[in-house]
């Protein structure tokens, strides 16, 4: 693991919308880790607690009702998956950003799948850490979004920016930070055909090492709740990518 330097560019404070600091819960039974991570973190002027097992990090949860959550996969007492069930029960909106010695293709999906926003293997760099959760509270609304208009409006598909609602004929549609932020890239370019370089690029805004099928899978999540028992709007562009249309009638 890398040692924390603070960031060349600059970044700007990320805080909660009230302008009070972001609460982060950091889950690992490695103290010296879990430690160093912290010390990262508050560096952000983020307000952090740590948490050695899954019950101490349920406990502290309910607390401090965290904005989001580093999460080890491999825990004393129960394995990250169940965590984040019982996280998800607490502060279903949560973001969770799982750290795993993992490093097979399935069982990264399996941490998405399982209800995770995004996970980093060990070893790892503190600044990625940092990097990746900035990215995840700035999809959950915790930052400035881009200056666009605060309604989307694709046929029968609306997006508000502002209160982070999506409807489809008028049918509320829930979905994750990534989802949302994924939807809104779609949105901003509807008939455009979009590849899984530009949608990582600009969904998870850093270099995913080609890992496109992160892509795929969150493309497979929102077909299921924009288009299910619909017409489609989501269509895939063999060797192109994916492009959002309105319905056809």
């Amino acid at each position: 693991m890398d040692s924390f330097r603070p960031s060349p560019h600059g970044l700007p404070a990320l805080t909660r919308l009230d302008g009070t600091p972001v609460r982060v819960l950091v889950v690992d039974d490695d103290p010296d880790l879990a430690e160093v991570l912290c010390g990262a973190l508050r560096y952000q002027g983020w307000e952090v607690r740590a948490a050695g097992d899954g019950a101490a990090a349920v406990a502290a949860a309910r607390e401090v009702q965290p904005d989001a959550v580093v999460l080890d996969v491999m825990l004393p007492d129960t394995d990250g998956f169940a965590v984040l069930r019982e996280l998800h029960a607490v502060r279903p909106d949560v973001c969770v950003l799982f750290l795993t010695a993992r490093d097979a293709v399935e069982d990264r999906i399996a941490g998405i799948t399982a209800g995770g926003d995004d996970y980093v293997t060990k070893p790892f760099s503190l600044e990625e850490v940092v990097a990746r959760l900035r990215g995840l509270l700035r999809r959950a609304g915790m930052a400035g979004q881009p200056a666009a208009g605060p309604r989307l409006t694709v046929g029968d598909l609306v997006m508000d920016e502002d209160a982070r609602e999506v409807t489809r004929a008028g049918e509320l549609i829930e979905l994750s930070p990534t989802e949302f932020e994924l939807l809104r890239f779609l949105m901003d370019n509807p008939r455009r055909v979009l590849s899984k370089a530009q949608i990582l690029d600009r969904v998870w805004s850093y270099d995913f090492g080609g890992q496109a099928h992160v892509v795929e899978l969150y493309i497979s999540y929102l077909r299921k709740k924009v288009d299910a028992g619909r017409e489609p709007m989501i269509h895939t562009v063999r060797g192109a990518g994916y492009v959002l249309k309105p319905a056809v009638r």
